[in-house]
Order: structure tokens, then C-alpha cells, then sequence
């Protein structure tokens, strides 16, 4: 088992989800935009999720409109939703029975307005998982801002993870801090090179 609460964003292959899932990560996030070039369709997410056990699975969507998010939902089984829209965060709450984790672009974002999407949004989302697109790095001014965060709303770090020593910094510092990678694309079928991942992910193993 893991340390911590780890999810896995755009999972694509059955060789990914099960390697996650044996290791004891805690979310596998499946993404449902069909213009994402890690889209999933209903018939794979079920093929690979039938492989699958105690595991929780998340629908990943930078959808807009409230009306086509709640229709696509409704072929993907699912424990959480996650967006990256805020303004979308009330309307599901009404519609679902879900819990929602609002993905947040440390690219778009300077520190000051991550404190005020945080304070607003704390009572809405299950978790918050900040990302980078743009291999940001964990600076010392985001070391304070975690500090600092990370005490009060559900974290979910998801950039500047370049490597297991750099992981067990910031999970050694931030005892209530969860980790976010990603998955990556198959060799070929069936065959797979988990890199960093498998590092990060053994480095994170209860001893």
C-alpha cells in the first residue's frame, strides 16, 4: 500500500490501470472529451474497468456546458467527477451524487489567486489538484504556499514530481499533501515502460 493518496490523470490502457491498482493507488482518471487526445469511449473505460478492484474512478472532462458534461457522464460509471471549470462546480452539485475535484493550472494561476480559488471553492470540491502543463516547478515560494494550503484544503500536487527524491521531499514536508501523475501511452499492447512512475509510485510504498 501507499503512503499517501495518489490518482493517476489520463489513463489510456488496461497495462497502466492494473500496474496502478496493484500498487495501491487510490483514483484512476479516465478522460471523457472526445477532443482530447486521451479521450476514452465508453466501451474501452468498461473493458479496462471490468480488470479492476478497490480502486476509485474518475471522469476527467475540460468541458464547459453543464447539459453535455451531465450526458456524457451517463455512460461512464464512476466514484468522482473532475473539472476545470469552476463555474460548473454548483450546477453539478445539484445534478450528481458525485464528488467533484476541481483541476487547477498552476500555469494560469499565481500564487495569490490560488488562495482565493481555494477559499472560495473549499466547501465544493472533494479535492483540489493542481497541475502544471508547462513542467513548473516546485519553487520555494510554492513550498510556502503548500505550507500553507495544504493544512487546510485536500490537496492533490501534480507538477514539479520529476523524481522519487523530489516526492519524498514534498510528502516528507506535507504529511497531508496527496500526489497526481499521469499515465502514459503503451510500447504496444500489453507491453509497457512505467519510468518515473513506477519510481515515484515505489517510493511512496509503506515500508
Amino acid at each position: 500500500m501507499l503512503t499517501r493518496t495518489v490518482k493517476i490523470s489520463n489513463v489510456t490502457n488496461l497495462s497502466d490501470a492494473r500496474y496502478c491498482a496493484g500498487m495501491g493507488v487510490e483514483m484512476l482518471g479516465f478522460s471523457i472529451d472526445q477532443d482530447s487526445p486521451n479521450y476514452i469511449s465508453p466501451k474501452k473505460f468498461e473493458e479496462i474497468c471490468s480488470w479492476l478492484a478497490g480502486v476509485q474512478l474518475v471522469a476527467e472532462t475540460s468541458q464547459t456546458d453543464p447539459e453535455l458534461l451531465i450526458k456524457a457522464l451517463a455512460d461512464y460509471p464512476v466514484h468522482y467527477v473532475q473539472v476545470e471549470s469552476p463555474g460548473l462546480l454548483t450546477y453539478l452539485q445539484s445534478e450528481l451524487s458525485l464528488p467533484l475535484i476541481l483541476r487547477v493550472s498552476v500555469d494560469t494561476y499565481d500564487t495569490s489567486d490560488i488562495y482565493s480559488i481555494l477559499s472560495r471553492y473549499g466547501d465544493s470540491v472533494a479535492y483540489f489538484l493542481l497541475e502544471s502543463d508547462a513542467n513548473t516547478p516546485v519553487t520555494e515560494e510554492w513550498i510556502h504556499v503548500l505550507s500553507e494550503i495544504s493544512k487546510e484544503y485536500p490537496i492533490l500536487i501534480g507538477f514539479g514530481l520529476d523524481d522519487e527524491i523530489t516526492v519524498n521531499k514534498l510528502t516528507e514536508t506535507f504529511p497531508e499533501i496527496g500526489i497526481a501523475l499521469r499515465g502514459s501511452e503503451e510500447i504496444r499492447p500489453g507491453y509497457k515502460d512505467f519510468g518515473s512512475m513506477m519510481d515515484i509510485l515505489e517510493a511512496l510504498e509503506e515500508e
